[in-house]
């Protein structure tokens, strides 16, 4: 058995079949929808710059609801995005897959741009890991993976693809909630 292409076609199945089909249609109100009072958002700052909240905050107990932008984003950026510039593309020297240089100067703040994100994050992932022999699969990750230095990339794989699921069903459930038509207080 060949590792690579049983990771590869475990999240391409998942992103033809769930994800992509999915977000399509996503539109700008939809995907700044609040279901609820206090969620948190990609909103723009005092810099002209749309960031994601609680990025780098410790999370509340309980979590707050996030919307389909904040969603979104962390899917591209944070498990997928950072990850692919990481290991498979234009990381600067020294940078781990924690490092801040490695998200964008501004999220987007438009559906369609979120999804253009999205889809080249997912990409990046998908290609850079079809690209990997078994032996670069077991490889432990190095210092780019900061405290997970001694794990393997099909660890970090699994659990990736793992999130982009568990978050990819938010995103459709929050879809499903948009169009019942249920606009709590928050919208």
């Amino acid at each position: 058995m060949r590792w690579g292409p049983l990771l590869t076609d475990q999240l391409t199945f998942y992103w033809e079949t769930s994800l992509w089909p999915r977000v399509q249609g996503l539109t700008d109100d939809e995907y700044l929808w609040e279901p609820v009072p206090g969620c948190w958002s990609v909103r723009p700052t005092a810099d002209g710059t749309w960031q994601a909240e609680g990025v780098g905050l410790r999370e509340p107990d309980p979590a707050p609801v996030t919307t389909l932008a904040w969603r979104i984003a962390h899917v591209a950026v944070d498990v997928l995005g950072t990850r692919a510039r990481t290991f498979f593309g234009d990381a600067p020297p020294g940078a781990d897959m924690f490092d801040p240089r490695l998200r964008p100067a501004s999220l987007p703040s438009t559906a369609d741009a979120a999804l253009a994100l999205l889809e080249e994050s997912y990409r990046a992932w998908r290609d850079g890991l079809a690209a990997c022999d078994d032996d670069a699969l077991a490889r432990p990750l190095g210092p780019r993976a900061a405290d997970f230095a001694d794990e393997p990339l099909a660890a970090l794989a699994t659990h990736l693809h793992r999130e982009t699921m568990h978050h990819g069903g938010e995103i459709g459930l929050l879809r499903d909630l948009y169009r019942a038509g249920l606009r709590g207080a928050g919208s």
